[in-house]
C-alpha cells in the first residue's frame, strides 16, 4: 500500500505545480502540440523516444524548480544569498534543458516536407484548422492562469 501511495503523492505534486507555475502550464501545452505536429513527420522510433526524453525532462526539471523554490520560501522568507543562488540555479536548469529541448526541436520539425505535409492538411481541412486556432486560444488562457496566491 505504501508504494501505491507514493504515486498519489507524485500526482499530488505534479497537479500543484499544472495550478501555481505558469511555467509548468506552457511546457505542457507546448509538449502536448509537439506530439500533435510530430504526426505530420515521417519520425522514427528514436525520433519519438528523443522527444519523449526530452519533455519528461523539461518537465522535470520544472518540478524540480518548484521544489527549490518551496522550500526556500519555506526556510526564509528573507533575503539570504544562498536561497538566491539555489533558486537561481534551479531557474538556470530549466533554462538550459529548455535551451536544449528547443535545439532539438527545430532540429526534428526543421524538415520542409513535414512542414508542408501540415499545412496542407490544415489547409485542405479548415474544420481542424478552426479547432487548432481555437485550442490555441484556450491554451493561452491557460497558460495565463489565475494569479498565484501570494505567499
Amino acid at each position: 500500500m505504501a508504494f501505491l501511495r507514493s504515486f498519489k503523492f507524485a500526482f499530488c505534486g505534479i497537479i500543484h505545480c499544472l495550478k501555481n507555475e505558469r511555467n509548468m502550464r506552457f511546457h505542457t501545452v507546448a509538449a502536448l502540440y509537439v506530439l500533435v505536429f510530430a504526426r505530420f513527420f515521417d519520425f522514427s522510433k528514436e525520433d519519438y523516444i528523443l522527444l519523449l526524453l526530452t519533455i519528461g525532462g523539461v518537465m522535470s526539471a520544472e518540478l524540480f524548480n518548484t521544489s527549490v523554490e518551496n522550500l526556500s520560501d519555506k526556510v526564509s522568507k528573507e533575503f539570504h544569498p544562498l536561497i538566491k543562488a539555489a533558486k537561481d540555479c534551479a531557474a538556470g536548469a530549466v533554462l538550459v534543458l529548455a535551451i536544449f529541448a528547443a535545439v532539438i526541436g527545430i532540429i526534428l520539425f526543421g524538415n520542409i516536407n513535414g512542414i508542408l505535409s501540415m499545412y496542407n492538411f490544415y489547409i485542405t481541412h479548415p474544420i481542424n484548422l478552426l479547432l487548432l486556432i481555437i485550442s490555441a486560444v484556450l491554451s493561452i488562457l491557460y497558460i495565463k492562469g489565475r494569479r498565484k496566491p501570494s505567499k
